[in-house]
């Protein structure tokens, strides 16, 4: 056996090893940042602060930018799952924001996430939603609280309609299951604030009657 053959091969493969570990370790680096700005822009949401919200949104989309410059030469490390974590976290928060506001959905494409972190983090809105509506109805009353369970509905018919394995999905099946249930609390939430509502408002009548009865 030829060592010097040997030892270039084993040079060759060290170099590249090398400059993966870099690129692995500073992609780490920005995807837990994107994590922490996606996690504080949607505390910024639902706290009504939303140009924070914006702000940290926008600097997330530069992170997420940088991280696809990273690994540009390492798909390997790329789909190793930290970053599908990352976009779908960003996504989660953009979709919170465009949900609450009512404003159309934006595209994966234009968000620079893969289709399977977009929907999980489609999915994982939901949650954000229930927690918007649960504060809401405080204040708005608890018919106002419908039509978010209704696009909590057609969120979870279209996740359940992406019915391919784990590996191109993301783990879509869990995120799913998860979303329904979390619909079924905020259902019976609902339907418990509507009798509340209800009961309030003939007590309400009563009372006026027997005042008037007086």
């Amino acid at each position: 056996m030829n060592r010097k053959v040997l030892q270039a091969i084993g040079e060759k493969i060290r170099a590249s090893f090398d400059a993966k570990d870099v690129a692995r370790e500073h992609a780490l680096a920005l995807s837990r940042e994107v994590i922490r700005n996606s996690a504080n822009a949607i505390r910024a949401i639902h706290r009504q602060e939303y140009e924070d919200a914006l702000s940290l949104m926008g600097k997330t989309a530069s992170l997420l930018s940088q991280i696809e410059e990273a690994l540009a030469e390492h798909p390997d490390v790329y789909w190793a799952g930290f970053v599908h974590d990352a976009q779908k976290e960003y996504a989660e928060a953009r979709l919170t924001y465009a949900l609450i506001h009512r404003d159309p959905l934006p595209d994966p494409d234009d968000l620079g996430v893969c289709y399977a972190a977009y929907l999980n983090g489609l999915g994982e809105a939901v949650g954000e939603l229930r927690r918007h509506i649960l504060d809401e109805i405080r204040t708005r009353g608890a018919g106002w609280g419908e039509e978010m369970l209704s696009a909590m509905d057609d969120i979870y018919y279209l996740l359940v309609s992406m019915d391919y394995p784990s590996a191109i999905s993301g783990g879509l099946k869990r995120t799913a299951d998860v979303t329904r249930s979390i619909i079924e609390k905020t259902r019976g939430d609902l339907t418990a604030a509507v009798r509340s509502q209800q009961l309030e408002e003939a007590m309400g009548r009563l009372e006026e009657r027997l005042k008037q009865g007086e």
